[in-house]
């Protein structure tokens, strides 16, 4: 059973907003549309879910442990016309169901982050878009960050980091590969979140990575990539040579892993996606 250890309380994240001009960022990076139910972890006046909705169609849920800011929200929620979309309660995130979320949005502290992600990767479907404002998720390397200005910010340098995680599915175990034209081999793959490392057959994997429920892998000194997507046990996609048509591929897993995602074993965070873009 997992456990959250220790209650939140409001000082463990004080109210602090988030500048408009980040709120569209993290929204707009999140790809929000009228096929997404949102949820705020730590959701201060609403601005995230309200905005989610108004301008983007979205639904939304946003939990809140201040009483005063949750009755705001809900009371700009009536305000703005989507109240039938989008809700409010005060409670403590820790005890919040975030399963139905398709984007889960936070501005909280990393040590709050860092308590959190267990809880958002067992949970969370993959292909869940988490964004967050400044803090990150600990070797847990966002896919992609952006540097977004913000001269309303109410502390410090007028810019914010904003980043994006894809929950990934888990792919570790080992495999029986079907690949066109060649025996069968066998697939081991290794699971740090999105990272795979692994051999197909004799021939270590020089490039793996997850993206929520579909993978791309590339092993050494091969020319070929494969993708594919996961279903339940199975793989199945294509395999890629420059100037060859692609053909179709698939693997059964006879053998499951268990993704890393180990809390004790923090590496200092270091981008592994390319310098931010700013806006």
């Amino acid at each position: 059973m997992l456990t959250l250890a220790a209650p939140l309380r409001a000082s463990d994240a004080p109210y602090v907003p988030t500048p408009m001009s980040v709120v569209d960022a993290m929204l707009e990076m999140a790809n929000v549309g009228p096929q997404d139910y949102l949820i705020d972890l730590g959701s201060g006046d609403g601005r995230i879910p309200l905005r989610a909705a108004t301008r983007f169609g979205a639904r939304g849920f946003g939990v809140e442990i201040e009483p005063h800011l949750v009755r705001d929200a809900n009371a700009a929620a009536r305000k703005q016309g989507v109240a039938d979309r989008v809700r409010f309660e005060a409670r403590d995130l820790f005890d919040t169901d975030v399963s139905g979320a398709t984007v889960l949005t936070t501005y909280l502290f990393q040590s709050l982050n860092l308590r959190l992600r267990p809880y958002l990767l067992a949970k969370l479907k993959p292909g869940t878009r988490v964004v967050t404002h400044e803090f990150h998720f600990g070797s847990w390397q966002p896919d992609r960050r952006i540097t977004v200005h913000a001269p309303d910010k109410p502390y410090g340098d007028p810019n914010s980091e904003v980043m994006l995680w894809i929950v990934p599915a888990d792919f570790s175990g080992v495999w029986r590969a079907s690949l066109p034209g060649e025996p069968e081999r066998e697939l081991r793959l290794m699971q740090r979140f999105q990272i795979l490392n692994g051999t197909l057959g004799t021939q270590q994997l020089a490039e793996g990575r997850v993206n929520g429920s579909t993978l791309r892998l590339s092993p050494a000194g091969d020319a070929r990539i494969f993708t594919g997507m996961l279903d339940g046990d199975t793989i199945r996609g294509e395999v890629r040579r420059a100037g060859a048509a692609p053909q179709a591929w698939h693997a059964q897993r006879i053998q499951r892993g268990r993704m890393d995602i180990d809390a004790g074993s923090e590496l200092p965070f270091k981008s592994g996606v390319p310098a931010g873009e700013s806006r």
